[in-house]
């Protein structure tokens, strides 16, 4: 599935397949990670068709975005697309900050990690109480005019919000949660998105591993804050309906569903996360999942209680 997209307005070109890295060096998020286990699999996802790298400032306090410039060193960055996030102050007990001058800092702070010279995108990773968003913007816009910043990003930003912070059309993607069980976006977002030509990538598409098929239903409880045992008997059938697809594509259903959002002409690029090199280079065998028409359609049936709820 040769696919390619262009992040909003800007002249960033990207596979529909992306890798997040908060299992690269996030050590503040996740136990029993290893440098070199994180380093490994970006080489895996860059040696195996995936090219951006979504990372954030948050992940690791700046460790995954200092192993991912230990990572690319050697591969050609022209065929690289480095995505990263800032908000969290350091000086601030990591609450959000949105200030022009902390930004355009953050920014300087991610090109010397990442050893780059420039970002393709780079998000504001969450919006704060007070800075006027279109200023928080207009920072970026200011480090787009002088080369470090390609694209302009906002993530975890309310309808409202990114409506402020688009003031002049300059945001050009969207970050947010988003999958086949969490579908609220496809209301509240997508219709103004669409209309100002705002790019969508979804965090969190395989539902932090629901829709791989690991769980049963004796794992009700782990999802019970976010499912009803209703919903979560729907997600369960569901599964065993996409067991079906998979098999005839010799495929996992991680990878028909990341399949699936490829398709989507709503998302820009997904970006599945993984903590072992293997598990990096199996998300990218979804890049050979070629959905019918038919597939696509049916999942989207199977899963359609989730749009409204």
């Amino acid at each position: 599935m040769a696919m390619t997209t262009t992040i909003g307005k800007s002249t960033v070109t990207t596979g529909k397949l992306g890798l997040g890295t908060n299992k690269v060096g996030g050590h503040n998020l996740f136990p029993n990670l290893h440098d070199e286990d994180d380093i490994a699999v970006v080489k895996a996802a860059l040696d195996h068709g995936i090219d951006m790298l979504d990372t954030a400032y948050m992940y690791g306090l700046g460790q995954s975005e200092k192993l991912i410039g230990e990572a690319t060193q050697g591969y050609d960055r022209s065929k690289i697309i480095l995505a990263t996030k800032a908000a969290q102050d350091p000086h601030n007990d990591l609450k959000p900050n949105n200030d022009p001058k902390f930004l355009t800092q953050a920014i300087d702070d991610a090109l010397l990690r990442l050893k780059t010279d420039y970002l393709d995108i780079f998000y504001i990773h969450f919006p704060d109480d007070k800075t006027d968003k279109a200023e928080a913007v207009n920072a970026i816009a200011n480090a787009r005019k002088a080369g470090k910043v390609r694209a302009i990003g906002v993530s975890n930003f309310s309808l409202d919000q990114i409506k402020e912070a688009n003031q002049d059309n300059q945001v050009d993607v969207v970050e947010d949660n988003y999958s086949l069980v969490h579908r609220d976006a496809e209301q509240n977002l997508f219709p103004y998105l669409n209309e100002h030509q705002i790019s969508f990538v979804p965090y969190f598409p395989l539902a932090s591993g629901l829709l791989t098929g690991k769980y049963g239903l004796d794992d009700a409880d782990k999802f019970s804050r976010r499912f009803s045992a209703d919903q979560f008997k729907t997600i369960l059938a569901a599964l065993r309906e996409v067991d079906g697809i998979a098999d005839a594509h010799q495929a996992t259903l991680a990878q028909v569903f990341l399949a699936w959002y490829m398709k989507n002409p709503a998302i820009a690029v997904v970006i599945p996360g993984a903590r072992l090199p293997e598990q990096a280079t199996s998300n990218a065998k979804a890049l050979d999942v070629n959905l019918r028409d038919a597939e696509y359609a049916s999942i989207d049936e199977l899963f359609k209680k989730f749009r409204t709820e």
